[in-house]
């Protein structure tokens, strides 16, 4: 077992998933309660990560964060070192395709919760801030779980945006999915087969947990009508 790998991916998604769970909260509320021109397109460029193939996108998020770019230039003027080839840069790309994972599942949540609901608070003078804390974000506890869980285990199987971005530097940027390829490259199937069983343990329990919050939601959401 490469435990720096773990500790490694272990920190990436557990960071990916601070930084999305509240951006994916604020972006999937308005994309689920405004209409404007240009909405789906707007939706397919948040859902752009479900369909393009990793290396493409981490080719394109190699261009987009690497020494010749504004972004580049201005976090080494910033730090000193380059974002890309670091997990500064890792989280960056991790973020962003990660994306549809975080806002898809909150998007769907928001746009459960009955229109009357949001009246009601609109009524009793709620701000819009004051809804979101009080009704909103305790209706959507299932949605939130489901972004959480889902965001989390995709990082920690996620392989060529990666390795795009990060390259496979040991204790910096090299996770437990190149680690796995590594050790196969390598001929240690033992190795590469116990991490491997560990994602697919996680995934698995990962995805139950959804099943089960979902379950739950729909539950009490019926028994509540």
């Amino acid at each position: 077992m490469d435990t720096a790998a773990l500790l490694l991916s272990l920190q990436l998604a557990a960071a990916t998933v601070a930084i999305l769970l509240p951006a994916g909260v604020l972006i999937a509320r308005f994309l689920a309660t405004r209409e404007f021109a240009f909405k789906p397109f707007v939706e397919a460029v948040f859902a752009l990560p479900l369909v393009l193939p990793p290396t493409v996108l981490g080719y394109y998020l190699l261009v987009a964060l690497g020494a010749d770019s504004l972004p580049g230039r201005g976090y080494e003027w910033l730090t000193g070192h380059t974002l890309v080839f670091t997990f500064d840069g890792l989280l960056v790309a991790s973020v962003i395709f990660n994306l549809p994972f975080a806002i898809q599942p909150l998007q769907r949540a928001f746009e459960a919760i009955p229109e009357d609901v949001l009246h009601a608070a609109s009524c009793c003078g709620l701000t819009s801030v004051q809804s979101l804390w009080r009704i909103e974000l305790p209706l959507i506890g299932a949605g939130l779980l489901t972004a959480g869980v889902l965001t989390f285990a995709h990082t920690l199987g996620e392989f060529g945006v990666v390795l795009m971005v990060g390259g496979s530097i040991p204790g910096e940027t090299k996770t437990l999915a190149i680690s796995i390829y590594d050790r196969v490259q390598g001929f240690d199937m033992a190795g590469a087969g116990l991490m491997s069983l560990l994602l697919l343990v996680f995934s698995i329990v990962a995805i139950g947990v959804t099943f089960v919050a979902s379950a739950r939601h729909r539950r009490r959401h019926g028994s509540a009508d």
